[in-house]
Formats: C-alpha cells, sequence, structure tokens
C-alpha cells in the first residue's frame, strides 16, 4: 500500500503539498492514478504503467549522470592499437604520459576499427596504412611504415643484398604477411621467390624467433629500435620506406577535445628525433 505522507517526507514536503500536485496530473492526463481508501492509496492501471516508465527514465538519467561524473573526473581516454606498438613502443612510454599528464588515464586494448572509432566505441586508434583516410578521420601521422630485413647478429649467410634474401628463411607475421612481398617489389625482387616458412601471432614473438636464429624477420623500424641497440638483432640492409605509415587516427569532430588533442601532441612529440 502507497501512502503520500511518507512520499512527502521523501520528497521533504508537506503532504498538503503532494495532494495537489497528485490531482492536477490525474486532471491533465484524463484518469485516476490511485485508488483511495482509508489505510493509504493504490495505484490504478494507468498509474502503474506511469510508474515503469518513471522508474525507467530516472534510471537512465541516474546512469547518464554517473558516466558523465566518471568522465568528469578520470577523463579515461580508450585507445585502439596493434599489441606490437603497444608493447614496442607505447608501454615503455607510458609512465612518462601518466607523469605529465595525472589527470587523464589511458584505457588500452588490441582489438578495435574504424567502425568502433565512428560509434566513439574507443577515443582514438592507431593505424599502419595508406593515406587517404576514411571520411570523418583525422590522422596524426606518427612515424613512416620504414620496415626492414632484421636477424640475428652472428646469423649465416649473412645477405649482402637483397638477392641473398632469397632461399633463406624468412619471418612473418599474420598480420602483416604483404611486409616482405612490398619489401620485394620495392627492390625489384620477385616475390614468388619468397621463402616464407614462419609465421606468428605478433612481431615480438617473430622478433624472439629471429633472436633465436629461426629466420630472418621484416619489422618496422621505430619498433624494433631496443633490439637493435642492446645488439639482439641487426638489420643487414638497413630500412626502406613504404607508402604505409603509422598514424593516430580520431574523429574529425573530436580533434579539439581536450584530452584527445594532448594525447595526440604528446604521442607527435614522441616520435621527434
Amino acid at each position: 500500500m502507497l501512502n503520500f505522507s511518507v512520499a512527502a517526507r521523501e520528497l521533504s514536503l508537506t503532504h498538503s503539498a503532494v495532494s495537489p500536485q497528485i490531482r492536477q496530473l490525474e486532471e491533465w492526463l484524463g484518469q485516476p492514478l490511485f485508488t483511495r481508501h482509508a489505510g493509504g492509496v493504490a495505484l490504478t492501471p494507468a498509474g502503474q504503467a506511469l510508474q515503469r516508465s518513471a522508474t525507467q527514465s530516472l534510471s537512465l538519467l541516474e546512469d547518464t549522470c554517473h558516466q558523465l561524473l566518471s568522465r568528469s573526473q578520470a577523463q579515461a581516454i580508450t585507445l585502439a592499437a596493434p599489441g606490437s606498438f603497444m608493447a614496442l613502443w607505447l608501454i615503455r612510454r607510458l609512465e612518462h604520459f601518466e607523469r605529465t599528464h595525472p589527470a587523464l588515464r589511458l584505457q588500452l586494448q588490441t582489438q578495435g576499427n574504424y567502425q568502433d572509432l565512428a560509434a566513439q566505441r574507443i577515443d582514438a586508434l592507431v593505424v599502419s596504412a595508406r593515406p587517404p583516410w576514411p571520411k570523418g578521420v583525422h590522422a596524426f601521422t606518427l612515424f613512416g611504415d620504414r620496415a626492414g630485413p632484421v636477424c640475428a647478429p652472428d646469423w649465416a649467410p649473412l645477405p649482402g643484398n637483397g638477392g641473398e634474401l632469397l632461399g633463406q628463411p624468412l619471418l612473418y607475421t599474420l598480420s602483416r604477411r604483404e611486409a616482405w612481398i612490398e619489401w620485394a617489389e620495392l627492390h625489384g625482387l620477385d616475390p614468388a621467390r619468397l621463402n616464407l616458412v614462419r609465421h606468428f601471432d605478433n612481431l615480438q614473438l617473430m622478433l624472439e624467433a629471429a633472436v633465436a636464429k629461426l629466420g630472418i624477420a621484416i619489422a618496422p623500424e621505430q619498433l624494433v629500435q631496443r633490439e637493435l641497440q642492446q645488439g639482439r638483432l641487426i638489420a643487414p640492409l638497413g630500412f626502406t620506406s613504404s607508402l604505409s605509415e603509422f598514424a593516430l587516427c580520431v574523429l574529425a569532430s573530436r580533434v579539439q577535445d581536450a584530452p584527445l588533442a594532448a594525447l595526440s601532441t604528446w604521442m607527435t612529440e614522441q616520435t621527434r628525433p
């Protein structure tokens, strides 16, 4: 059984203030919302229908308020990027981002595409691709996708030119199988003669396989810097520019959003020599 007096106390109003409001609502709707009894009131079918709608609407409003409050406090940015980019480039710089941008928090995930960006399931997306970019997408170039063969320092026979790679065991990742083909074409080699013997789920595993002398890998220059500096791998033929580039993509309509502007500025600064 419902009670107007209890409702009035919860609203910090008097009983006499609540009752007229109920009557005005019933007059406006042209039907009763309550049946009145000596012990209180009960909802009519119309009142029950209105209660369900009001409950759903208030619940939605509460959820939206919580989301807006959470965003204003945490300023979370959901960034999707290839796992190799995260492991070999971003994670190593993440502490610097958090230290210089304490009001922002990056939420990282390896799953994401342009459709997720358009639907705002993610806020930003790192890709290795060729322009032009999809309509409505603004891309900040991070660095060119310069790729080249890498192998263990004592790999034998060590290739002195592109032709000497033909017939040697070559390693590749499933996500970038075409990398060797593009490299061969840029060097005037027949891709059909490439000996692609072993593939891996991600770049990190492929690089470890190259260190273990399972073959010669192909990798982007920017993502293999640490291995080269540590002497675990060498790039006997250097790196060659391709038509692709690594870019941070955001919706053009959100370029001026403060958190995304801060992220894009920081990432582009991190790629400068």
